[in-house]
C-alpha cells in the first residue's frame, strides 16, 4: 500500500510526505531538499527521535500528546504517560505533483478531539529557492471545549513549542540564525516576528508567518542544542479551541541553496507570501 506522496517544484523533486507513518503517530515531510537537492530536514535524530522533518506537532490537546516522546508534568518533569494521540489521514481533497489538500483525524483516548484540514504547496521563487506554503485549520467537533498548550504552559520556561515544526540537519557547526532586527538564538527565541531564517552548510531556510494571527505567535527556535524552528501556539498560554470553533494557521518556509544574508531573506519571504 502506498503510504507516500512525492512533491515537486518547478519540475524537480523537492520532499516526500508520509501520510500513513507506521509508528510515528503525525505525517510528515522528510526529505525536504533545496532545488539542488542538499536535504534540510531530520527524521528521527539520536537527540529527539521523535522530531520528524517537517510537520504539525502539538505536546498537550487537553492532555493527550500529538508530539512524541514525553510529556512535561507540572511540578515532576518529563514524564513517559500512556497519552499519546495520533494523527490519521482520512483522505484526500486534491493530491497533485505540486501539493495536496488533505483531511485529518487527531484522535485519543477512543475519539476524535480535532479535525484538520492541510493544505502544502511548493512554488518556484528563483533558480535557487523555492517555497514551501503549509496551512491548517484545528475545528473543535465534539461537544465539550478543548484547549492547546505545551510544557511552558505546563511549567516549563522557555518551552512554548506546539504548531508548524521544522526539525533541520545537525551538522559540525550551529546553523545561524536572524530575524528582521535580531541575531542569535536568545534573541529570536520565543518572540514575535514576521520571519526567522536558519542558514546551514550551503541551504538557507526562512520561516514567515503568512497570516496577522500567525505573526502573532513568537517563534521557538533552537541551534545550539539541535537545529529546530516552530511556530508556537501555546508559547505562555493555553489557547482555548471551544466547541465548534476553528484554529488556523499559515506558514511559508523559503527552501534556499547557498546562505543568505537578512536583506536576500527578506526579499524571498516577501515574494513567497505573495506568490
Amino acid at each position: 500500500m502506498t503510504t507516500t506522496a512525492l512533491l515537486s517544484c518547478a519540475g524537480r523533486p523537492v520532499g516526500r510526505y508520509t501520510y500513513l507513518p507506521a509508528d510515528a503517530g503525525r505525517p510528515y515531510l522528510h526529505p525536504v531538499t533545496t532545488l539542488a537537492g542538499i536535504p534540510v530536514t531530520e527524521e528521527r535524530p539520536a537527540d529527539h527521535i521523535h522530531h520528524l522533518g517537517a510537520s504539525v506537532a502539538v505536546p498537550d490537546v487537553s492532555g493527550h500528546n500529538f508530539w512524541g516522546g514525553r510529556t512535561f508534568v507540572r511540578g515532576q518533569g518529563p514524564t513517559v504517560l500512556d497519552n499519546h494521540g495520533t494523527q490519521r489521514h482520512l483522505g484526500w481533497k486534491l493530491c497533485d505533483p505540486d501539493g495536496f489538500v488533505e483531511e485529518l483525524g487527531w484522535e485519543a483516548g477512543g475519539g476524535e478531539l480535532l479535525r484538520e484540514h492541510r493544505t502544502v504547496a511548493a512554488t518556484a521563487l528563483s533558480d535557487t529557492a523555492w517555497a514551501l506554503d503549509l496551512s491548517f485549520s484545528l475545528t473543535n467537533p465534539g461537544p465539550g471545549d478543548l484547549s492547546i498548550g505545551s510544557p511552558a504552559t505546563n511549567g516549563r520556561p522557555g518551552a512554548g513549542y506546539g504548531g508548524f515544526f521544522w526539525r533541520a540537519p545537525k551538522e559540525a557547526s550551529p546553523p545561524a540564525v536572524f530575524g528582521p532586527a535580531a541575531d542569535g538564538e536568545e534573541a529570536v527565541h520565543g518572540r514575535a516576528a514576521d520571519w526567522v531564517a536558519l542558514c546551514g552548510d550551503g541551504w538557507s531556510l526562512v520561516f514567515a508567518g503568512a497570516t496577522e494571527e500567525t505573526r502573532r505567535d513568537p517563534w521557538f527556535v533552537r541551534t545550539a542544542e539541535y537545529p529546530g524552528v516552530g511556530s508556537s501556539l501555546a508559547a505562555a498560554e493555553r489557547l482555548p479551541v471551544p466547541a465548534g470553533a476553528t484554529v488556523v494557521r499559515r506558514v511559508v518556509t523559503v527552501v534556499a541553496d547557498g546562505r543568505l544574508d537578512r536583506a536576500g531573506a527578506a526579499a524571498l519571504v516577501r515574494r513567497a507570501v505573495t506568490a
